[in-house]
């Protein structure tokens, strides 16, 4: 919590003041003693009440007026809030390893099955865009708010050979680049990337991640699929496991965060994790009515049972 009147603080002093004049003073009642003659007539004349009664009103008012101190100081809470708008780019590997059958029906099916969910879910005024990549780039969809045409563009993806995971990452720079016209806002970005092997053409990902964070846009990457996983040529299997590392690396390079799925529906947890952190911002608040509103809130309780109680306000 932070203060936009930090000096007003200092109306915590007398209350703090205040509680320990309280405290001194219920230990000098407690040095005298009354002696009546008939200690039994005395339970019948005054009845038994429990003791925290007697100072539950009391502890509720210093409560309120410490709660008053603070709403003079302003405080501000972060708190999140969802963007109006922003530009999201799913990069996806598309190389021949993808269609690997360790995640049901086949790694390249279940991705894009998951991509579409994802961005279904993003906010209607999100420019999203879909930039697959191989051996070499395509945008199959430029970040626009058509979400459904980015869609139905998932389903026209073919593999090929190679992984060029760099150039997957510069492409998808270009296309949030290229929303930012003359005279336009410049939109918060995200890439997110879904990958199940190393880099092996083109520009490297240390490169790209270099480019990435310079244009303050992170990338969060997918590892998808199993470190057992292979590919039928129809003579032989081929070994494809996937590499987290190295896409953790380009993550952390640009600020963004890794993941890593084995199945289809630990894509779909990501993707909705994903989802649910990358439309949000998290911003400095002013929460002063809400904390005079708790202060005003707890002296009516403490006056109610002073009241109830003890027939008097305080």
């Amino acid at each position: 919590m932070t203060f936009l009147f930090p000096l007003g603080l200092l109306v915590l002093v007398p209350v703090v003041a205040l509680a320990a004049a309280y405290l001194v003073m219920l230990r000098r009642r407690q040095r005298y003693v009354v002696r009546y003659a008939a200690l039994p007539l005395l339970d019948k004349v005054i009845p038994e009440r429990p003791q925290w009664r007697r100072h539950l009103p009391a502890a509720l008012l210093l409560v309120a007026l410490a709660l008053t101190g603070l709403a003079v100081a302003r405080p501000e809470l972060p708190v999140r809030v969802p963007y109006e708008r922003a530009t999201i780019v799913v990069a996806i590997d598309t190389s021949e390893s993808m269609r690997a059958q360790d995640v049901e029906p086949d790694r390249m099916t279940a991705a894009l099955d998951a991509a579409g969910e994802f961005i279904e879910q993003l906010p209607n005024t999100f420019n999203v865009g879909v930039v697959t990549f191989a051996g070499t780039t395509t945008v199959a969809h430029p970040p626009d708010t058509d979400h459904a045409q980015a869609r139905r563009t998932l389903q026209t993806v073919s593999t090929d050979s190679r992984t060029a995971i760099g150039e997957g990452v510069l492409t998808s720079l270009d296309q949030i680049r290229s929303v930012v016209g003359p005279g336009q806002e410049e939109l918060p970005a995200h890439i997110v990337l879904l990958s199940d092997g190393s880099n092996t053409s083109g520009r490297s990902p240390e490169l790209a991640a270099q480019e990435a964070a310079a244009a303050g846009v992170p990338v969060s990457t997918i590892a998808y699929g199993s470190e057992n996983g292979t590919l039928n040529n129809g003579f032989y299997a081929i070994p494809v496991p996937v590499d987290a590392a190295a896409l953790a690396d380009l993550s952390e390079a640009t600020g963004g965060r890794s993941y890593e799925a084995a199945s289809s529906d630990e894509l779909q947890d990501v993707y909705r994790e994903i989802g649910s952190s990358i439309g949000w911002r998290t911003e400095q608040r002013e929460v002063t009515p809400f904390v005079a509103g708790i202060a005003l809130l707890v002296g009516l309780i403490a006056a109610a049972f002073s009241l109830r109680w003890f027939s008097r306000l305080i």
